[in-house]
């Protein structure tokens, strides 16, 4: 079972077509990397990209998870997606606007691999726990644009229109343990705004984001690492922990926070390097 403090800080999307890009990416600090089938490649591009991304997972990408996002359930290049990166090399498929348990299931069955299930449209935030629930799906990534789109929100709207659909996005992701990943940030030069968006994520219970320019990966692993100062007081937490609820630093604490104090300590230490199957 995969747990949510392997969970990638970030989840880079780039099109599968791109071939200069993917080859940079074997270098770049991305714990996941999600080569596009859907959106990123046009219509005329798709059989290309199809075999593009299959011949790119073969040498791997080092420490780094991939990942392969396919055509929607409805479209015609779907079928032959599911064939390609059954075969690929890929630790991880990702199904864009993900809406019913049972074609997960399915889709799951027929990959062989784990699953990132996109939440995308208002059906699939009313289904996210049916889909968090599904044997091998092993995180949910909220679509924030397509979300928004299909919620018909204005485009001045900012993310506060969208937080009940967040936050069950991450409450069906902690029921089913498994992952939670915030949507993209659009504008690719705004640090500061992409810094305040990853720290609205974290403190929504998000574990990593799914980005869309390498320049955006040193903001968002900062924002969803923990700080010196968190590693610092998790450090000291446990030292001083005895067993049982007693008093630390003016609160109280017990197994619950060292657990957590612990699991903080591990993600500051480790990177998402393992391989898994479904």
């Amino acid at each position: 079972m995969i747990t949510a403090r392997l969970a990638p800080r970030t989840a880079l999307f780039l099109p599968a077509s791109n071939s200069r890009a993917i080859e940079k990416a074997r270098e770049l600090s991305a714990d996941l990397v999600i080569l596009d089938l859907e959106d990123a490649v046009k219509d005329a591009d798709k059989a290309a990209a199809r075999l593009a991304a299959v011949a790119a997972m073969a040498p791997g990408f080092g420490p780094r998870l991939a990942a392969i996002r396919l055509n929607g359930i409805e479209s015609g290049e779907h079928p032959e997606d599911v064939v390609a990166i059954a075969s690929s090399a890929a630790d991880l498929a990702v199904l864009p606007k993900a809406e019913r348990a049972a074609d997960v299931a399915q889709l799951v069955r027929a990959l062989g691999k784990p699953l990132l299930a996109m939440i995308e449209t208002p059906r699939g935030v009313l289904a996210a726990a049916e889909i968090a629930a599904v044997p091998g799906v092993a995180g949910l990534i909220a679509g924030t644009n397509d979300l928004a789109a299909s919620l018909r929100l204005p485009p001045s709207s900012g993310r506060g229109q969208m937080s009940v659909a967040l936050q069950t996005i991450v409450l069906a992701a902690r029921a089913g343990g498994i992952w939670a990943l915030d949507g993209v940030f659009n504008r690719l030069d705004d640090a500061e705004g992409l810094a305040a968006e990853c720290r609205e994520g974290r403190a929504l219970g998000f574990d990593g984001k799914s980005l869309i320019h390498p320049g955006q990966l040193a903001v968002a692993a900062r924002a969803f690492g923990p700080s010196e100062a968190e590693i610092a007081d998790a450090r000291a937490l446990i030292a001083a922990a005895t067993g049982g609820a007693e008093r630390y630093e003016g609160r109280m604490i017990e197994a619950m926070h060292v657990d957590q104090a612990r699991a903080l300590l591990e993600r500051a230490d480790r990177t998402t390097t393992e391989h898994f199957g479904a």
